[in-house]
């Protein structure tokens, strides 16, 4: 029989992994809680054609890599390939517009798309987002880019660098997609493939394209800058200024567009040097999506967000991976005390510590050795004659010091060794 393996592109995650997860974790609820956002929690699977409606049925997403399937309802289902078209059906759907004037939710986890695994992307991957919806800004657009780099820099990434851009509003998009295919049509035959197809579906796209032949001739397109009109001009310069009091350096990219139809106004991008990440180097992505919110059924609601992946952040971010460890190991020197070490080890877990033993018995020598192995603090021993006293030994394992103990006074005792509180 073949050994059962996990679908390509969709990765296990183990506990000795799992340190550096979380680091990242409660680094971003730390700081996405310090600026008010709430966390918000939709299904992993949602009808199909929320995100065919918000991402664009043109997209390389809704065309190529959404995870789709028919349920014995015969309903259209889609595994969610991003977070933020599930969030603005969860906004529209509950009519939280009609409870408060500004809303700002924040999520994290999985996302499915059906793309090419490379290093840093998997088909199952992990994301981080922010949404708010309310605010026209330009400045909660400044404080959420803000907000990003000030998390990098907690998480001791500080090579980033922050692209900015503005699509405008209105018939800003469509005046630029004219003069944008007036000029790539007769380019046509040296763009790539993939170029060639997005020219009639999506020319935006154009401009992102990694292909050295599509950035050559991207390089020369008209930029959507000069077809802002006055307001939204106006917009992208405070967001700029608004950046500058910050403190938070960015570089204005005409050519970034990014992948999804929803977005306006402003754009950016993080992109971060160095680790493992290589050319595919964008940490975070986002911008506006004014027109989001009414398209699919709300009213009308200026909203931004963005989106992060914690696999790539792990590939720049430093620190390493750590096994759990307890606080204290409880060595059991005798089958006949297995049942009160259990009860040792819930006294000791109570008091707020890391506790674990190896229930299954063996010497004393080899369980010592799995405690030192453990990186625990102490060691408790707890055997037939110690708990027939009501004492246990308490050993120091990092002062190579033992002393005999109350056993009800030993989690009080190893405290006080773990934590450096006063016994």
């Amino acid at each position: 029989m073949s050994t059962l393996r996990a679908v390509k592109g969709m990765n296990d995650v183990l506990p000795e992994e799992i340190s550096r997860w979380r680091r990242i974790e409660e680094a971003f609820w730390r700081i996405v809680g310090r600026h008010g956002y709430g966390e918000v929690r939709t299904p992993v699977v949602e009808p199909t054609a929320l995100f065919v409606r918000s991402i664009g049925e043109a997209t390389d997403i809704v065309e190529k890599e959404m995870y789709t399937f028919t349920d014995k309802g015969d309903h259209s289902l889609t595994l969610r390939p991003e977070g933020t078209a599930s969030a603005v059906r969860a906004y529209v759907q509950h009519s939280v517009q009609n409870r408060e004037p500004v809303t700002k939710w924040a999520y994290l986890g999985p996302m499915f798309r059906r793309e090419r695994p490379a290093r840093g992307r998997y088909r199952q991957f992990w994301q981080a987002g922010v949404e708010v919806y309310g605010d026209p800004g330009p400045f909660v657009d400044a404080e959420m880019i803000h907000m990003v780099v000030t998390l990098m820099r907690e998480l001791g990434v500080e090579d980033v660098e922050v692209l900015i851009n503005s699509l405008g509003s209105g018939d800003t998009r469509q005046r630029y997609l004219d003069a944008l295919l007036a000029y790539l049509t007769p380019h046509r035959d040296a763009l790539s493939a993939d170029s060639q197809r997005r020219l009639e579906t999506n020319p935006l796209r154009v401009l992102d394209s990694k292909a050295p032949e599509d950035k050559e001739i991207a390089a020369g397109a008209p930029k959507i800058l000069d077809f802002l009109d006055e307001e939204d001009a106006a917009h992208f310069q405070e967001l700029q200024d608004t950046l500058t009091a910050l403190g938070t350096p960015f570089r204005v990219e005409p050519t970034l567009v990014r992948g999804l139809d929803y977005y306006s106004r402003t754009l950016f991008e993080v992109l971060g040097h160095g680790g493992e990440l290589g050319a595919q180097n964008t940490l975070c992505g986002g911008g506006r999506y004014d027109g989001l919110v009414e398209q699919l059924g709300g009213p009308r609601t200026p909203a931004i967000g963005f989106a992060m992946g914690i696999e790539r952040l792990l590939l720049v971010m430093g620190g390493e991976d750590a096994a759990p460890q307890p606080d204290v190991f409880v060595v059991i020197p005798h089958a006949s005390a297995r049942r009160e070490a259990v009860v040792l080890l819930d006294a000791l877990r109570a008091a707020g510590l890391t506790a674990d033993a190896d229930l299954r018995g063996g010497s004393t020598k080899s369980q010592f050795r799995r405690a030192d192995k453990s990186n625990a603090k102490v060691a408790l021993v707890a055997g037939p004659s110690e708990l027939e006293r009501g004492v246990v030994q308490l050993k120091d394992l990092a002062a190579g010091t033992q002393e005999e103990v109350a056993r009800e006074e030993a989690p009080a005792r190893a405290r006080a060794i773990v934590f450096g509180e006063n016994a």
